[in-house]
């Protein structure tokens, strides 16, 4: 975070020691010292956002959406199975989808489903929606997520924008709300967190920038001394990542990507209004979300998580879903409509997707329970081949029948519209070992190419 004030032993003049401190190591997930200083270098002193930059948007659905009843549903099946919703026809003839999504329906043409996503865990958080791997097997450090390796290999577009930016709310089960860690690429490269504190602290608060400058040569002395100190070497060349702090505290662009009151009411009105509640012990519905993440991606950022409602539905799933699809439908719908009458459909790419599918067969509580075995991804923009559906289920919606995808595939899918080839490309892990950014086997679908 930016603070400038603190609590702690204050300077005569009212400023904060620890909180200073903080400027001098700060820790903007992505704003890495060695790779932002790259990256601005090679640029000529900055490269412009905006249009033009590659960029993905992740939508989670924390909990495990049911496939059966949102993208893929079964009207042949036995009424245990087939639920309460009905399809209705899309603009691309032949594909179906949920009576309540209507507005998805509307732009199907610019939609991928996939109703045949494999290789889930049982396992409620989302780590594997954020790596495209699993816990087995990681190396020290943990696997990185998406938005890390993007910090780490195309660092920032504009160094007063964080390339990787999480904007999951706090939930009652955190697993939910985890944005993407930065694995064994250091927390150089974690997502920045720009909740209601993070916001307040990237304000100056009353200290004036001849106040801030003056203050650069203590800031220099202090983190000499560290990095004196730190056998690890990690607070090297902490007098430049300094230098970058104080950039990013002297711009606003952050700030205004995230200041909706800056966007056309127009525009607000189309993406709607949601619920900041907590649903038990997962997410609100922040219809804002959606927006803000278009705002950010615009403002140069690389790669926006985020994560709406909470959909582990045991019980009164359909009553549950009455609720969540209208919101979800405007919310999604909006977004891609947004990138593509805003000329960023060929750029960013648009990912939504939960842990894992749920049961075929509904439980006595009228809910479904949780289904590893498959389970179902929308797709959107990227310069991608839309309007169509990739693989299928079984009659009941348990199995995979045709064209079983992996998450890896997937990911591979968004690295190659991120202009990374995963066949070719590695990031070294703690040991100096090069890892490939995908699981062994995994290519991007052809599909959609």
């Amino acid at each position: 975070m930016l603070t400038i004030y603190g609590n702690r032993t204050r300077f005569c003049d009212g400023v904060s020691r620890r909180n200073f401190l903080k400027i001098g190591a700060l820790g903007l997930g992505g704003l890495a010292l060695p790779d932002l200083l790259r990256a601005e270098a090679a640029a000529g002193g900055g490269v412009g956002a905006g249009k033009g930059h590659k960029a993905v948007i992740m939508v989670f659905l924390p909990g495990g959406p049911s496939h059966q009843d949102i993208f893929d549903l079964k009207m042949d099946a036995p009424k245990e199975v087939r639920g309460e919703f009905t399809p209705i026809r899309t603009k691309v003839p032949g594909i179906q989808i949920c009576e309540h999504l209507p507005r998805l329906a509307g732009i199907m043409d610019k939609m991928i489903l996939i109703r045949s996503l494999v290789g889930a865990r049982d396992d409620h958080d989302a780590f594997q929606c954020q790596t495209g791997r699993m816990h087995v097997g990681e190396p020290p450090g943990g696997w990185p997520s998406m938005g890390a390796v993007l910090s780490k290999l195309h660092g920032p577009i504009d160094p007063a924008v964080p390339p990787f930016i999480g904007l999951a709310p706090r939930m009652g089960h955190m697993e939910w709300a985890d944005p993407g860690k930065a694995g064994f690429l250091g927390l150089a490269h974690a997502p920045f967190k720009p909740d209601g504190a993070g916001k307040a602290d990237m304000v100056l608060q009353g200290v004036t920038l001849d106040r801030l400058a003056d203050r650069r040569s203590l800031l220099t002395g202090f983190d000499g001394f560290r990095r004196d100190v730190d056998a690890s070497g990690i607070m090297g060349g902490m007098d430049s990542f300094n230098q970058q702090a104080f950039g990013v505290l002297t711009s606003s662009k952050l700030l205004e990507a995230l200041d909706l009151s800056k966007e056309d009411p127009r525009v607000l009105a189309r993406y709607g209004k949601g619920d900041p509640k907590n649903r038990d012990d997962g997410g609100p519905k922040l219809m804002e979300h959606f927006l803000t993440a278009r705002r950010l991606v615009e403002a140069g950022a690389r790669c926006v998580t985020l994560a709406f409602s909470r959909w582990d539905h045991h019980g009164d799933n359909f009553g549950a879903l009455r609720q969540d699809l209208p919101m979800l439908d405007q919310g999604l719908s909006a977004l891609i409509e947004d990138l593509h009458q805003r000329g960023l459909a060929q750029e960013v790419s648009v990912v939504v997707w939960g842990e894992f599918g749920r049961s075929p067969t509904i439980n006595k509580d009228a809910g479904r329970d949780h289904w590893p075995r498959v389970s179902c991804c929308a797709l959107a923009g990227g310069g991608m081949k839309t309007g169509q559906v990739i693989g299928a289920t079984d009659r009941l919606g348990g199995e995979a029948a045709e064209r079983p995808v992996k998450f890896g595939e997937v990911f591979a899918t968004l690295y190659r519209n991120l202009g990374l080839d995963v066949g070719k490309v590695t990031i070294p892990d703690l040991s100096g070992r090069p890892r490939y950014l995908v699981e062994d086997g995994c290519e991007p679908l052809p599909e959609v190419a």
